[in-house]
């Protein structure tokens, strides 16, 4: 058994949302449960029961109320909330009534400096820009999109849109031409609002040339609004400024719950990004369950590191839509330092902060001690995804960040802007694992026949269905493209694509995704084990491995690591982590071979590209394995290529 890092107090425990949905259930509903695994098994039995009791105790705003809460129970084409009628946007704005002087948003940006909106001044310019939107011409199902950082811009404009019954879509403005140009084309958007440039690492990007190539490429936009940063106001686009001043009132359009809110998109390294559909209702009912699991309350500060292109932007409206106060950090988080995140959180007297595993690792190898460097007394709670977050990582956050802290790892995905796996505010942590698995969704670890597995590596799946799975793929008319991503290895249940250990308890450890399997003489692993063993070292500050099985060939398994500044690659680094291997993992899982690089490749949320470097081993066409554009550094690719050549024949 892990060791327990972390128990709440009684006080903490009994003062947690959960805690007060527990009791809510026992005096409207009569339920009262002996554990919390007796709970989570009522949440998936009666999904009636429990999502009907969640749009009861969050108080979901609607002009019309459901017939039923699931008229159609099929993971493959559920109908949720028939009737029901109502606007995202006023799940999130009604919280300004009575509260027009208390901070909703503070966004701290290397571009713009400090700034805050409180929940009167947000409504406001809300209202505005949805006037300024109607004013072009844009009416219910029209697609508007941007190319905005992560700030209250692109929050403004989404909730507008939001308001209008428009559909929403986002990209971070680091992205590439190619990469925009093959998510925004195949929804064809009526707007298209973006800034100029910004401020990265203390550099300005200019990034005028590459907007005028989006703009090219989309002959579907009627009207281009432009925030200047670096430059004059393009010929025929608005500016920004002139759509935040109107005198206009809040007005929302209600639609049905299954109503279009948003298109995110998959990460796009292995062919055209899927456009994924998400809907209002859905997506009201996720976020408002998860802030059970999260415990966010209207008091808290709270703020997730993210880039706008990752769905960590989309989550952090989950804490909005309880009254918090959402703290948006816009800016490189090592410059001028690996502190300097860390000193946001405590100027900000954050009481929740969350960011990728990466992060926290990269803290972790760059030995810093933020409770040593800052004041944290406001934080009560942590939250990691992205990856999955080593041991290690645990104990650095209990040793040199704060021993008092509550952390939340979780782990779920773009496709259903949820979490699988995540945290409990009642319940102990315990290294490396995850706490429970989420109320209302039937998460299963299942071997390749189908059979659900305890305490051993299978496939994660979900046999129930969830209110905010994908409504469809924009333009996927059949549906065939939905199926084959998720329904066509398991008839009627959810495969996502990552190895998952579930304990009897409802504990979980997350192995990575399942498409890299590592192989070796038929025992399978998940790569996630091998990261741990040698990125446990400190002469180590980054790794790939993936494991090649090549037709009338033995397997081949490479490892690629990236030293830590100052070591040398040389063949003790080598015997060192063979033997971090051989004791963490398995003498079985010792690679063939050890290879030094610059940079391990990672997608534009931080995910490493095993399977795009795993097909190019294999002798796939380079220009059809990854896009470039989708990635954080493609650069890093380069190293790949030429060594594909020595190992394909």
């Amino acid at each position: 058994m892990n060791k327990v890092l972390w128990t709440p107090t009684p006080e903490r425990a009994n003062a947690s949302t959960m805690a007060g949905f527990m009791r809510w259930l026992e005096e409207n509903r009569g339920l009262t449960f002996s554990d919390y695994n007796e709970m989570w098994q009522w949440s998936i039995d009666d999904l009636e029961g429990f999502w009907s009791a969640i749009w009861s105790f969050f108080d979901v705003q609607a002009t019309e109320q459901p017939e039923c809460f699931i008229a159609k129970r099929q993971v493959e084409g559920a109908e949720w909330c028939p009737g029901a009628r109502l606007n995202y946007t006023d799940q999130i704005l009604r919280h300004a009534t009575g509260r027009e002087e208390h901070p909703a948003v503070v966004v701290q940006s290397e571009t713009f400096g400090r700034k805050s909106l409180t929940w009167g001044e947000l409504p406001a310019q809300v209202a505005s820009v949805a006037a300024q939107l109607r004013s072009m011409g844009v009416e219910k199902g029209d697609r508007v999109v941007a190319i905005l950082p992560n700030t209250e811009t692109a929050l403004i404009a989404f909730l507008a849109s939001a308001s209008i019954g428009a559909v929403w879509s986002l990209c971070a403005p680091d992205m590439g031409h190619v990469a925009i140009l093959d998510r925004f084309k195949q929804i064809e958007p009526k707007v298209l609002i973006a800034q100029d440039g910004y401020v990265h690492a203390g550099k300005t990007i200019d990034r005028r040339a590459v907007l005028a190539q989006i703009s090219a490429g989309l002959p579907s936009v009627a009207q281009f609004v432009t925030l200047p940063v670096v430059g004059d106001l393009p010929d025929g686009h608005i500016t920004w400024d002139s759509l935040i001043g109107d005198n206009a009132d809040y007005m929302s359009e209600p639609v049905p719950f299954d109503h279009p809110l948003w298109i995110v998109y998959s990460s796009g390294t292995t062919g055209n990004p899927k456009p994924i559909v998400h809907g209002h209702g859905g997506i009201i009912l996720e976020a408002s369950k998860q802030s059970l699991h999260m415990d966010v309350k209207a008091e808290d500060r709270y703020c997730w590191l993210t880039s706008s292109g990752w769905i960590m932007w989309n989550s952090q409206w989950m804490a909005l839509a309880q009254g918090a106060t959402v703290a948006m950090y816009d800016g490189a988080p090592n410059y001028p330092d690996m502190g300097v995140i860390w000193r946001f959180v405590a100027d900000e007297k954050l009481t929740y902060f969350g960011a990728g595993a990466a992060f926290f690792a990269g803290c972790l190898k760059a030995g810093i001690v933020p409770r040593e460097d800052v004041d944290l007394t406001a934080l009560l709670s942590l939250g990691a995804t992205g990856s999955p977050l080593s041991a290690d990582a645990y104990d650095w956050i209990y040793r040199d960040v704060k021993n008092d802290v509550w952390l939340a790892p979780i782990s779920g995905g773009t496709d259903l802007a949820g979490a699988f796996v995540l945290g409990h505010p009642m319940m102990p942590v315990k290294a490396g694992e995850m706490q429970c698995r989420a109320l209302g969704n039937a998460v299963r670890a299942f071997d390749p026949d189908g059979n659900e597995l305890f305490g051993a590596v299978g496939e994660l799946v979900c046999t129930e269905p969830l209110p905010s799975m994908p409504l469809f793929f924009w333009g996927d008319d059949d549906g065939s493209r939905l199926h084959e991503s998720y329904f066509d290895t398991y008839d009627g249940v959810w495969r996502h694509g990552d190895w998952i250990a579930i304990g009897e308890d409802g504990s979980s450890v997350i192995y990575g995704r399942s498409d890299a399997t590592i192989n070796r003489k038929g025992l399978r692993l998940g790569s996630a084990e091998i990261y741990q063993a040698v990125e446990g070292l400190d002469e180590v500050m980054d790794s790939l491995v993936v494991d090649l099985e090549f037709l009338g060939r033995e397997s081949f398994m490479p490892l690629f690591v990236v030293p830590a500044k100052g070591v040398a690659f040389d063949d003790a680094l080598k015997d060192k982590i063979n033997s971090a291997i051989r004791s963490g993992v398995s003498a079985r899982f010792i690679p063939n071979e050890i290879l030094q690089v610059s940079e391990i490749p990672r997608t534009l949320s931080g995910k490493k590209l095993e399977v795009p470097v795993k097909k190019l081993l294999l002798g796939h066409d380079p220009a059809k394995v990854v896009n470039r554009d989708s990635m954080a550094n493609p650069d890093s690719f380069d190293f790949f290529i030429a060594y594909a050549k020595t190992q394909v024949q």
